[in-house]
């Protein structure tokens, strides 16, 4: 049997044109409630091996055990966002997985010839890092892995998140945060 070398995914990451009218559609079929973070701050980050500054939002809901992640970026700088297959209209852009260590399922995967398209850290300490898999053969647009590091930021906002999500009743489906 051959054993993944990744877990489960986590998260379904969605590239919008207008994170509002995608609120709008997700908690139409009762996905929610979906938490604002507006033109996040990165510590560091790097698009291709060169360093990279972009304006971008995203809100995250629950859908059962997946988080549904919008993603608008405000500012045309090539990114993962601006330069995949559905950037123009939108659509599912990457899969999220939880690691315990970001770097090392980086080696994993450098042994099996996949490699980091865009990686950093947020300006809390947030490490990410979305690889290529998405442009391997057979491969399709949409198929992007991103590698979400575990830490008490990420945790305990994605806590957050899951548990606004149980018995929401609708109301207040877009939520501002810091």
């Amino acid at each position: 049997m051959n054993t993944p070398v990744l877990g489960p995914v986590i998260q379904l990451g969605f590239v919008v044109p207008s994170i509002e009218a995608a609120v709008t559609h997700w908690t139409s079929i009762g996905v929610g409630p979906f938490f604002l973070l507006e033109h996040i701050q990165f510590g560091r980050c790097h698009f291709r091996g060169k360093p990279l500054s972009i304006d971008m939002s995203v809100a995250v809901g629950q859908w059962g055990t997946v988080q549904v992640e919008l993603i608008q970026q405000h500012c045309d700088t090539p990114s993962i966002y601006t330069t995949f297959d559905g950037s123009s209209r939108g659509g599912l852009q990457h899969m999220g997985v939880m690691t315990d260590s970001v770097a090392d399922s980086l080696t994993r995967l450098a042994e099996r010839g996949v490699s980091p398209v865009q990686a950093g850290e947020t300006a809390n300490g947030i490490r990410f890092a979305y690889v290529d898999t998405d442009e391997r053969p057979g491969a399709h647009p949409g198929g992007m892995i991103e590698l979400i590091e575990r830490g008490p930021a990420i945790d305990g906002f994605f806590s957050l998140v899951r548990k606004a999500a149980v018995d929401w009743d609708g109301r207040d489906p877009l939520r501002k945060l810091g």
